[in-house]
């Protein structure tokens, strides 16, 4: 599926193979959501100098890191001192083993087969990282994990399903990670594990867009709201892209 907004919703920072705006999306009774608000990406800690001051020039202020502490100790960088990281574990390991124990075993950690049960199972894991994004200061937001395809992947669901966007546009920029991956594991000389995750989708009867557009069609936005932990100020931020701070 084309992204009709892919070429000028991209951010070009070097260092970053799957960084875009979340604005220009198609929302659902005509218009688009807003530019330059909120974004994301894959990790940030091999950005360069020059892809520092894209991040700046961006406008970004405030950084939402996805990963667990094991994987945020073992960066190697420094972030840039105008810049302000907020840490969300959003897989929590530790605290939900029961979750993902299955998950762990048949190999579905890393396929969108699993996002729709996190999301029924622990809304407030996904609650936190939206209410991190609406509660930052002045400035716009980027959130990443680490490919920028599962974790980051759940988030911008919920965001972009919060904020009333088309379910086909949702499902459109998901797909963009995916055409990034060969990318994004060549720069860092990890192959391409899309052959191996289509192939555990197929096991299951869809392939990697199926599942995830069945969990788009299948998130019921009302019951999220009341079960993720965000109030209805920090929603309306959500929904409108942090119009409060433009």
């Amino acid at each position: 599926m084309s992204d009709p907004a892919a070429s000028d919703r991209t951010l070009h920072a070097e260092g970053l193979f799957n960084a875009r705006d979340l604005g220009g999306l198609a929302v659902r009774g005509g218009g688009t959501t807003p530019r330059g608000r909120i974004f994301r990406s894959e990790g940030i800690d091999r950005l360069t100098p020059s892809g520092w001051q894209a991040l700046r020039d961006a406008g970004i202020r405030t950084v939402v890191d996805l990963r667990a502490p094991s994987e945020r100790a073992r960066d190697t960088g420094a972030r840039p001192g105008w810049l302000t990281t907020v840490a969300v574990d959003h897989d929590g390991l530790d605290d939900d083993p029961g979750f993902w124990s299955a998950y762990w075993e048949t190999g579905l950690v890393g396929t969108p087969l699993y996002y729709g049960p996190h999301l029924e199972q622990l809304p407030e894991r996904t609650g936190q990282a939206l209410r991190a994004i609406a509660d930052a200061p002045a400035g716009a937001v980027l959130f990443h994990c680490a490919g920028g395809r599962d974790r980051t992947g759940i988030v911008a669901l919920a965001l972009l399903a919060v904020a009333d966007v088309e379910p086909e546009a949702i499902v459109a920029d998901h797909l963009r990670t995916v055409d990034a991956a060969p990318a994004l594991f060549a720069s860092i000389g990890v192959p391409d594990p899309e052959e191996r995750i289509e192939a555990l989708c197929a096991e299951h009867g869809t392939t990697v867009e199926g599942a995830f557009r069945a969990v788009v069609d299948g998130f019921d936005v009302d019951r999220f709201r009341a079960r993720s932990g965000l109030d209805d100020a920090r929603l309306e931020a959500l929904r409108t892209f942090r119009a409060h701070v433009a």
